[in-house]
């Protein structure tokens, strides 16, 4: 359980990342991937790789710039703008619905315009899935100048499309949805130079 526990990050740039290991059945046609950073990372990085062997960027939640996000689905991926960080802690949510293709980033509670990405497609669910590294193969093939720098806590992964109410409890940390992926129950192998320690203030 790692409540009130984060990941450092030390080294920038970096080769360290970690794995985590989650229950996938059967492939996922809509899902929401949520977690928290607190970074000074100025480069592109790396917050969330989820790869299968036929696409590296099956899952990806990704930072060009401070004030993007780039959302991959099945090796596609959609823009959304971030109004510029005040250098505090930044919860973000992303989900997609195979059905509609409505992609929706949710930051720090608060939903961005939605997009179309993938209507139809199916993620894949033999997957690698890495924090702090951007998977250019199945769980390798990493560009340390797209590696996290920084702080990261609080990472779900549910295989549905979280509703508005869910996406603000998740920003809130009130009682969530039973996950793929959970935060207090996470099982995760540290890979390089990451620390586990407590969270610095709420």
């Amino acid at each position: 359980d790692l409540y009130r526990k984060v990941f450092v990050f030390r080294k920038d740039p970096s080769d360290a990342y970690v794995v985590l290991r989650a229950r996938l059945e059967q492939p996922l046609h809509n899902f929401t991937v949520c977690l928290r950073s607190y970074t000074d990372l100025s480069r592109p990085h790396s917050l969330f790789s989820y790869a299968t062997k036929a696409q590296d960027n099956e899952i990806l939640l990704f930072k060009p710039k401070p004030e993007e996000y780039r959302f991959y689905v099945g090796g596609k991926f959609v823009t959304f703008r971030a109004p510029e960080g005040r250098g505090d802690w930044e919860h973000v949510c992303a989900s997609w619905e195979s059905a509609t293709g409505i992609a929706e980033l949710w930051l720090n509670g608060k939903p961005r315009p939605r997009k179309g990405l993938q209507r139809g497609y199916t993620v894949g669910a033999t997957a690698a899935i890495l924090l702090g590294q951007e998977q250019d193969s199945f769980g390798g093939g990493f560009d340390f100048y797209n590696s996290f720098s920084g702080e990261l806590c609080d990472v779900y992964l549910w295989d549905v499309a979280l509703s508005p109410d869910k996406m603000r409890s998740a920003f809130l940390s009130l009682r969530l949805p039973p996950a793929l992926l959970a935060w207090s129950s996470l099982s995760y192998e540290v890979k390089g130079d990451v620390v586990v320690k407590t969270r610095l203030r709420e």
